[in-house]
């Protein structure tokens, strides 16, 4: 089936953003008196909103509902985009713009609506896609492929006839089981595990590799695993 559409994760793959995840967690737990943990952040990556502020809020002990958790939390990732904490990685402009000259592109996103829309607007990317998913916007969040599935069908297209692009295990493992031919790009700081890289299609180094890849892809030239 041919290639026709490409669906980007947003946190690690366009934007240097996982860290400061992890460390609006770590600061709603520790305003509670809770150490946050490389294991707790583990847990939640790949969740939806709704999913990691019912775990944080369980996990810190607060009197405060998962909504409001999840308020504190996407408050101070809104402050961090704004102060610009979230830059963009090197060459995700040129990688999105590109894959959007040639078919329509999708976003992906773990990332609450607010967040999603703030990254977009502050690097100038909103008009490139075509959809924006957030997977609060779905049942379940990642490793399901619920938003993988959502994006592709906003596309007008099945999993099978999409590219993905992610840099977690849980975000490989939800778009590998839409159907989707993933391209992998490992983030340094938490890297896939080895069953979960094992799922995709190519493994990339940089943004800039994964740019030749998808066009590659969408051209023809590759099929399959790619190298």
């Amino acid at each position: 089936m041919a290639l026709a559409a490409v669906v980007f994760d947003m946190d690690g793959v366009l934007v240097d953003s996982e860290h400061l995840w992890e460390e609006n967690w770590a600061a709603y737990a520790a305003r509670h008196g809770v150490e946050w943990t490389d294991a707790d952040t583990a847990t939640v990556q790949g969740m939806s909103a709704p999913e990691w502020a019912g775990y944080l809020a369980e996990r810190s002990g607060t009197p405060e509902t998962a909504e409001q958790v999840e308020r504190a939390v996407v408050d101070g990732m809104i402050a961090a985009i704004e102060a610009g904490e979230a830059p963009l990685l090197p060459g995700a402009g040129a990688m999105v713009r590109d894959c959007a000259a040639k078919v329509p592109v999708a976003l992906a996103s773990s990332a609450a609506r607010r967040v999603i829309d703030a990254i977009l607007h502050t690097h100038g990317l909103t008009g490139e896609f075509t959809a924006t998913v957030s997977s609060a916007e779905v049942p379940r969040g990642k490793p399901s492929p619920d938003v993988y599935l959502a994006a592709a069908e906003r596309l007008g297209h099945g999993g099978a006839e999409c590219l993905g692009v992610e840099d977690s295990s849980n975000g490989i493992r939800a778009a590998a089981a839409a159907g989707l031919t993933v391209v992998a790009l490992p983030n340094p700081a938490y890297p896939p595990k080895p069953d979960a890289l094992e799922l995709a299609s190519a493994v990339a180094a940089d943004n800039d590799d994964v740019r030749r890849k998808l066009l590659a892809y969408l051209a023809g030239e590759l099929v399959g695993r790619g190298a």
